[in-house]
């Protein structure tokens, strides 16, 4: 064990020794959540001022300068909060220590030196930063995340580097590049990795017009460009694809298309009107009344019954605090029920989409979304629709790619959600044509949702709390397909959508971490699963029964508690506290329970598959080390092959994880083979993976008994007049409610 282990063995040991001998545990307050908040606006802009100040980094502005310049210049792409050190913070939370320091993590692009980098830095103390340091080694230029200064850059050097294909592109599409195209111009998706090896940027750049629900609409050209140069004059197209055909440059599809030498298909005009990738409202219901009137909503007859102050949450036994990390988005930290931690930390790692094709687009398309900022991408909710509208909004600040802090309104929402299903409920027959009890708890739960538009897919997060100690992780995914121009080769990688358009077939994987710290930071990890045996009856010795019985497996080591895919998981995975017993003699543990069909998304070791060697496992437990804090990173997208990190390396050593400070690494997903219903857009139902975090043994009953919303129904004596006694601890009934506020949304995020 390191100095850092030991150290947390210590605050580990006293935290069981306070656990054990002082008064019920405490919830987290509000105070002390705010050393997990994310940095106020004010905060942002003092690291940037302080670190603009510095003439050693000659940093520029991300936006400003000539377009006409160059990348070979030094830039502040990204800041936020660098949590806190566990250690440290739990001794802040457990033992009455001192505040850790609030610190910021700085990514900064230094493009104008002879051997161009991405270094980060650690900047502080907060709110008035006097230092910063290195963290890390510097990165290679070339993993840098697309900034926009770049892909404007890119914008404006694909128009001449596709001058020859002008008429082509007019003849085809009906569309073009030039500045003076009104409502019949291009664009292009970008995608990633951008090369086939460390070091390259050459990116495939797909072709479409510039409609409504444009990723729906490519053209059938697509083009790679090399773009390693910080000069954009010196950028050039390698390759060139169109409709099944490979050329050597623009030139030569040009040439070539006016001798008739190449096979072309001429797309129909544009619509004015109705056009399929679009949310206009076409056709009728078959059955059912009309739909043009409100749909049933959430009401809050009594307003919120949870307590929001700050980053601080409390409901139902509940308390945490939470954030929202630019780079990666929601973490949940210091997630207690009824003052008793359950975790640390829960947070979302990463997302990819791992895509398979016939044109060179969709065949080099993987994904991988914390390159794109995906955190910092959590675009407005809408009221009513993206949540309900009694939901109480908060705004988040990022400050990824500009030069001050950028307010996101309504990044986040919170709202009590009726589930439609009691949470318990039971009808005693009395066999009689009656009852001798009915017993029921309406079904309620918390939910913290964010959002994340990364290009054209939609993923929304949620966390929901439920009153009886079960908190649920899961995604949604929407939006758009990741469609590429369909050709008869294409048929073998998923479905013909349109009549030029092919939905390709990919897999979305989402990694979480989850730091577990059950009745304490000292837990084990075991599994459990059934298996058969064959017994003799024991009143009758002649007649063999078969029956199940519980199968039980510790895991004392990381590479037994590591499950690839391919590979059965078993169907209880415990985290439980060894030192801490309820009062029926049980282990006080809790259960992670995957909802999930996810599987691997390419073989092991393959080229990019090295940058997300977390998709190897379903789940993997390991020690914690405060090296170990993220599964991936920013660079990982334009790099996968030599990636920053390496999840694989976090299972190497093979630790001990009994009775330890232990970690779970948990992969969900599913497979998409995108069809018709798919336009305009994905739908969520069927498209939402996660897990729950469930109690087992940890409380001495269900802790939600403690619930006012319980109805109880007994019959009376049969001379009463009544019939039934009803036993109610809440109001009566609620009385029918609706927002009398209007529907706005703004759907804009600006510097401030």
């Amino acid at each position: 064990m390191g100095p850092l282990g030991a150290q947390l063995a210590v605050i580990g040991a006293l935290t069981l020794l306070a656990w054990a001998a002082g008064p019920d545990p405490i919830p987290l307050s509000p105070e002390k959540a705010s050393i997990f908040a994310d940095l106020t606006p004010a905060e942002l802009r003092a690291v940037r001022d302080f670190l603009t100040s510095r003439p050693e980094l000659d940093l520029q502005p991300n936006q400003g300068g000539s377009l006409g310049g160059s990348l070979a210049r030094n830039s502040l792409f990204l800041v936020e909060l660098l949590a806190p050190k566990k250690s440290q913070a739990l001794r802040y939370l457990d033992l009455g220590g001192r505040p850790p320091r609030r610190r910021a993590r700085v990514v900064v692009f230094f493009g104008a030196g002879p051997e161009p980098n991405v270094t980060e830095y650690v900047v502080g103390p907060l709110p008035r930063p006097t230092f910063y340091r290195p963290s890390g080694r510097p990165v290679a230029y070339t993993a840098r995340p697309m900034a926009r200064l770049e892909l404007e850059f890119l914008n404006r050097r694909l128009v001449d580097l596709l001058e020859p294909l002008k008429v082509f592109l007019k003849d085809v599409s009906g569309f073009s590049l030039d500045s003076n195209c009104g409502q019949r111009c291009l664009t292009f998706t970008e995608v990633a990795p951008r090369g086939l090896a460390s070091g390259e940027r050459r990116t495939w750049l797909m072709l479409q017009r510039d409609v409504e629900g444009f990723f729906l609409h490519p053209v059938g050209l697509e083009v790679l460009v090399d773009h390693h140069q910080l000069d954009p004059r010196l950028w050039v197209v390698q390759r060139v694809w169109y409709s099944g055909q490979y050329f050597a440059s623009p030139t030569e599809l040009a040439e070539r298309y006016a001798r008739g030498m190449v096979s072309v298909v001429r797309l129909p005009p544009h619509p004015e009107e109705s056009l399929f990738s679009t949310f206009v409202p076409r056709g009728d219901f078959a059955s059912g009344p009309p739909t043009d009137q409100p749909g049933a909503k959430v009401c809050e007859p009594s307003g919120p019954r949870y307590a929001l102050y700050g980053n601080h949450l409390a409901y139902s036994g509940w308390s945490l605090a939470f954030r929202l990390r630019s780079s990666t988005g929601l973490q949940l930290f210091d997630v207690r029920f009824n003052g008793g931690r359950v975790a640390y930390e829960v947070s979302v790692q990463e997302a990819i989409a791992f895509y398979g094709g016939s044109s060179p687009a969709a065949m080099q398309t993987k994904y991988i979304d914390v390159g794109w900022g995906m955190g910092s991408l959590s675009h407005e909710l809408a009221p009513g629709i993206d949540c309900p509208e009694v939901a109480t909004f908060v705004d988040a600040y990022h400050y990824y790619d500009a030069d001050g802090p950028v307010r996101y309104p309504r990044a986040l929402c919170l709202f009590e959600l009726p589930t439609g299903v009691p949470l318990r409920r039971h009808f005693d027959n009395d066999f009689q044509g009656g009852s001798n009890f009915y017993g029921g708890l309406e079904g309620h739960a918390l939910v913290l949702r964010s959002s994340s538009t990364v290009y054209n897919y939609d993923y929304i997060w949620d966390f929901l709390l439920y009153p009886n100690g079960v908190m649920e992780a899961r995604v949604h995914a929407t939006g758009y397909v990741h469609a590429s121009f369909y050709t008869p080769e294409g048929d073998r990688y998923g479905s013909r959508i349109q009549a030029h358009l092919l939905g390709n077939l990919h897999t979305h994987l989402v990694h979480f971490k989850v730091d577990l710290d059950v009745a304490g930071p000292g837990n084990s990890f075991e599994t459990m699963d059934l298996a058969f045996e064959n017994i003799s009856l024991p009143w009758e010795p002649s007649q063999r029964l078969v029956q199940p019985y519980l199968d039980r497996q510790p895991r004392s080591r990381e590479r037994q508690a590591a499950f690839p895919f391919g590979k059965p998981l078993p169907r209880y995975l415990m985290f439980l506290n060894p030192t801490q017993k309820n009062r029926w003699g049980h282990q006080r543990s809790y259960r992670l329970q995957p909802n999930s069909h996810a599987s691997r998304v390419l073989p092991r070791g393959w080229k990019e598959e090295n940058g997300v060697s977390w998709s190897r496992y379903h789940l993997a437990v390991t020690r914690h080390h405060e090296n170990e804090d993220t599964s991936s990173s920013l660079y990982v997208q334009n790099d996968p092959w030599q990636p920053t990190v390496s999840f694989e390396n976090f299972l190497r050593n093979d630790e001990s994880i009994e009775n330890e400070d232990l970690v779970a690494w948990l992969t969900v997903g599913f497979l998409h083979i995108p069809h018709a219903e798919d336009v305009p857009n994905t739908a969520t139902p069927g498209n939402m993976v996660g897990f729950y975090l469930r109690p087992f043994n940890f409380f001495d009953e269900d802790p939600s008994v403690a619930s006012r919303r319980t109805v109880i129904v007994r019959p009376d004596p049969p001379e009463s007049k009544e019939g039934v006694r009803i036993q109610r601890w809440g109001p009566v009934a609620p009385q029918v409610c609706m927002s009398q506020e209007p529907f706005s949304y703004n759907g804009t995020y600006w510097e401030e």
